[in-house]
């Protein structure tokens, strides 16, 4: 059974960092897109940073130059570092994997950004 377990989501000040992580189970390969998506209260899900087995990144033009995907292969795991954070950064950040041809998601984990 595929699992996407993430961790790190909580509540930061603006202007201050987070990490998230998305540790994957059950599934293995070569050729994959892994990465982040979010959704705030009344808003689409959307792209927030994906990476690929071949190492190649983009991100969403809100998170631009503030987030940082990476990955870790021998880990199976996605990190996600989040600074100058604001507050229409709250959302649930759900991990996201697609391979061959099947989509995964975690349960996601919330990120309020509040003072």
């Amino acid at each position: 059974q595929v699992q996407l377990a993430e961790s790190g989501g909580g509540l930061v000040q603006p202007g201050g960092s987070l990490g998230l992580s998305c540790a994957a189970s059950g599934i293995d390969g070569r050729v994959y897109i892994m990465g982040w998506y979010r959704q705030a209260p009344g808003k689409q899900r959307e792209l927030v940073a994906i990476t690929t087995s071949l190492g190649s990144v983009k991100y969403g033009d809100s998170v631009t130059g503030r987030f940082t995907i990476s990955r870790d292969t021998a880990k199976n795991t996605v990190y996600l570092q989040m600074t100058s954070l604001l507050p229409e950064d709250t959302a649930v950040y759900y991990c996201h994997r697609s391979q061959d041809g099947k989509q995964y998601w975690g349960q996601g984990t919330q990120v309020t950004v509040s003072s």
